[in-house]
């Protein structure tokens, strides 16, 4: 049994208007894919840095501790920093334990001893690390970058 050679031509049309269908719907479906995946970018940042503490460096607890990096939430909802760190260029490295920074607020680093706060959190140091001439790099818990701040001899810089 043959089919009328009008009966292939439908066919043949009908297949072909498929394909495009298919083919034109590819492109749409994997833009929404790669739309899904990318990365948001991160609420928080590096905000001001204390480096080289001002007064008199006697290497007292106070001293240490006038010495700071803020990290600011500039987005309206909190974020659990745990398992964050804030290194420096020698790999000096806080890591934070379970620390919720609520929206629109910013915790500083300092580098002594002290008593944890929701605004002051301490490394609990001995000496300074932040140097007149360092780089603050902030990581999530996976160790991806999400902020950096530099300083010293080319001015300060920010990569975001």
């Amino acid at each position: 049994m043959s089919a009328s050679p009008a009966a292939r031509r439908v066919l043949a049309v009908l297949l072909a208007a498929g394909t495009l269908a298919g083919a034109a719907a590819l492109p749409a479906a994997a833009d929404d894919h790669r739309r899904d995946h990318r990365r948001e970018r991160s609420s928080l940042v590096i905000g001001d840095v204390q480096y080289d503490s001002p007064g008199r460096n006697d290497r007292s607890n106070r001293a240490l501790n006038r010495e700071w990096v803020e990290i600011r939430n500039t987005g309206r909802h909190s974020v659990n920093l745990r398992g964050f760190t804030l290194t420096d260029q020698q790999g000096n490295r806080y890591r934070f334990n379970d620390f919720r920074l609520d929206g629109r607020s910013a915790v500083k680093v300092h580098t002594g001893h002290g008593r944890d706060t929701r605004r002051d959190v301490y490394q609990d140091r001995r000496h300074q690390i932040w140097n007149d001439r360092d780089t603050a790099t902030l990581r999530d818990h996976r160790g991806n970058v999400i902020d950096t701040e530099s300083w010293g001899r080319r001015g300060h810089h920010h990569r975001g």
